[in-house]
């Protein structure tokens, strides 16, 4: 809980703990580094940014930073949400830093990014939640790199209007937004967050651009059911979302909401099976898949998808 000198979670600070589970032997965590590995790192650290990859202690960076892969997650390193679910540092963040997207779009250049994601903390004190920055960067990748795809993680803009429109309107080939966990659970897994507007978010993105593929994810083993996930799959595929991620949740402390269960590899494969029922164009539905985790392979998948379906037809002018 704590970073340096300050706490990283002070809003978790008086939550009772709740041991940390031992993690069953379908969970593996890769600790592969390489060469590759130390490089991306480097990069990083030499433009000063900051990757969800850290900040969010993702169980993949070994095997995606020995690959050249990186998460960028700009505008800081301090959220104002305080989510029970995650491990990024809650506090009041720092002003934006203009020259950012460039050192961003400098970063993909040298990693040979070919599919970059970029997201965010959540920036409720800025008038826009931070939609202009995330349209600089995606500008100022596409300036840099045009052969590279951007694909977007974004927060859910609550109470800024229609400011996700400046995201959209950059044309990011993929808009990803994560619902996260099944509504029953918001109060205690996402309090500062609105089931519907995620949903809205997702669904105005797709009437405003149908082109952007977009994308939610989901975490399980918080205490969902399977008609809960159900539901939630079918709002989404209401709101025209493409593609789905669903990962097992890892309790970052003792202090973060407690991991119901473990879902076994079984059950994944029977939630990916109804996920792809419902006309998902794309479903990753494994414990360690998070929204990011091969990102590159699904936006191909996507594209594929979508040439494979059958052209639609106009009716005819009578």
């Amino acid at each position: 809980m704590i970073t340096e000198d300050r706490l990283r979670h002070p809003e978790k600070a008086h939550r009772p703990a709740t041991p940390v589970l031992r993690k069953p032997s379908w969970i593996r965590v890769s600790r592969a580094e390489n060469a590759a590995f130390g490089e991306t790192r480097a990069i990083l650290k030499a433009e000063a940014l900051s990757t969800v990859c850290e900040e969010a202690a993702c169980p993949n960076r070994g095997e995606c930073w020995s690959k050249r892969h990186a998460t960028m997650m700009i505008m800081g390193e301090v959220c104002t949400r305080g989510c029970s679910f995650c491990n990024v540092a809650t506090g009041r963040p720092d002003a934006l830093d203009a020259f950012e997207p460039g050192r961003v779009a400098q970063a993909v250049e040298k990693l040979g990014l070919r599919h970059v994601v970029i997201t965010s903390v959540d920036r409720d004190d800025l008038d826009d939640g931070g939609a202009a920055h995330f349209a600089q960067t995606i500008r100022a990748v596409r300036h840099r790199c045009p052969g590279t795809t951007v694909e977007v993680l974004v927060p859910d803009f609550l109470h800024k209007g229609t400011a996700w429109e400046t995201v959209v309107d950059a044309a990011p080939d993929v808009f990803n937004h994560n619902l996260e966990c099944v509504p029953r659970l918001y109060p205690s897994v996402r309090p500062g967050a609105r089931y519907y507007q995620s949903l809205r978010l997702l669904d105005e993105a797709k009437r405003r651009n149908p082109a952007i593929f977009t994308k939610s994810g989901l975490m399980v083993g918080l205490g969902e059911t399977l008609e809960e996930l159900r539901q939630v799959m079918d709002d989404m595929r209401i709101a025209g979302v493409d593609f789905l991620t669903v990962g097992q949740y890892l309790q970052p402390t003792p202090h973060h909401h407690p991991v119901d269960r473990f879902i076994p590899p079984e059950d994944f494969a029977r939630i990916e099976a109804m996920a792809r029922s419902k006309g998902f164009l794309a479903v990753s539905a494994t414990p360690m898949t998070r929204s990011s985790f091969h990102a590159d392979d699904g936006f191909a998948a996507l594209q594929a998808a979508r040439r494979a379906q059958p052209p639609t037809t106009e009716p005819a002018n009578v």
